[in-house]
């Protein structure tokens, strides 16, 4: 459908201030992208990093800077224009990529809390277990499984008739959703268990997951216990507050919220900003192996300037 949607974002006096909002928006989105490489690169460089658990931060935090490309280069675009504008079909690739994007994060953190599972739990058997094959089955599953559940949602949003043309938000996500003239039951049905699929059955083995890490540890001596707690403390940090940005989001866009449009825009920036953001830190400051090898590239690059 060639349709042109509108977006009803919320920021204040937007073409009046449009080249600050460019400034500010494109120095954070450079910020992102610079934070999760320079990780990622620690991480290709460095022998010692080439284990499970480094690869699967890596593949978390490729994710990240896949998620932001995304949102932010049409959110660049959009805030130098005096009308925010999007064509129905890149609108759902827009929102289908997003989701596919949100689907690889709860995977992935689900394989990191196999692999720590596995490490802390069945210790002898994790040369084993987590060899090569399955990392990389684990990889391709998170990308492909979003992928092709996002593609089957597009291929059911393609056929629906639009009543409305205003999107609230900035960019397109769930709010695609309450366009349609009439609720699709096909497509309410299949989010519901593409939801299940891709988000809570991933969620309830990540906790089941750690549950059983904590009990374990819990019965041995207390260097296995700090180990355990030192190594999962930054993957639950993860978990939670993607969780959260992640309900959050849903639960305004589904709900009949009487938001105002800058309430909503700052629920909305959290989500786009401190979870790209906050990944790379947390990992850069609580891995000790990680945190060392990018205190040495700091020192290093502080002492060329």
């Amino acid at each position: 459908q060639e349709h042109v949607l509108l977006y009803s974002c919320g920021f204040a006096e937007l073409y009046k201030y449009r080249y600050l909002y460019f400034v500010v928006i494109f120095t954070l989105y450079i910020l992102i992208l610079c934070c999760n490489s320079t990780i990622v690169f620690l991480i290709w460089t460095h022998k010692n990093l080439h284990e499970p658990m480094y690869i699967f931060i890596a593949a978390l935090l490729i994710n990240s800077v896949l998620y932001s490309m995304i949102i932010y280069p049409k959110l660049l675009s959009d805030v130098l224009f005096e009308k925010q504008m999007i064509s129905y079909p890149l609108c759902l690739f827009q929102g289908l990529s997003y989701c596919t994007s949100v689907g690889s994060e709860f995977l992935l953190l689900a394989a990191m809390a196999y692999d720590r599972y596995v490490s802390i739990c069945k210790p002898l058997q994790y040369p084993v277990i987590m060899n090569k094959i399955t990392i990389y089955v684990c990889l391709i599953l998170a990308w492909l499984i979003p992928a092709f559940e996002s593609l089957m949602l597009g291929v059911l949003y393609s056929n629906v008739k639009l009543c409305s043309f205003t999107l609230t938000g900035i960019f397109c996500n769930n709010s695609v959703h309450k366009l349609q003239c009439v609720p699709s039951v096909a497509i309410s049905i299949y989010g519901v268990v593409m939801l299940i699929n891709i988000a809570l059955l991933p969620l309830l083995f990540i906790l089941f997951s750690y549950i059983k890490i904590l009990k374990i540890s819990y019965q041995r001596c207390r260097e296995v216990r700090k180990n355990a707690v030192k190594t999962c403390l930054p993957h639950l940090l993860v978990l939670i507050h993607f969780s959260c940005f992640i309900s959050f989001d849903i639960i305004i866009v589904r709900l009949e919220t009487d938001l105002s449009k800058t309430l909503r825009l700052i629920l909305t920036f959290q989500l786009i900003l401190f979870h790209p953001l906050l990944n790379p830190i947390i990992y850069g400051l609580k891995m000790n192996e990680i945190s060392k090898h990018l205190k040495i590239l700091l020192c290093l690059l502080l002492y060329n300037i």
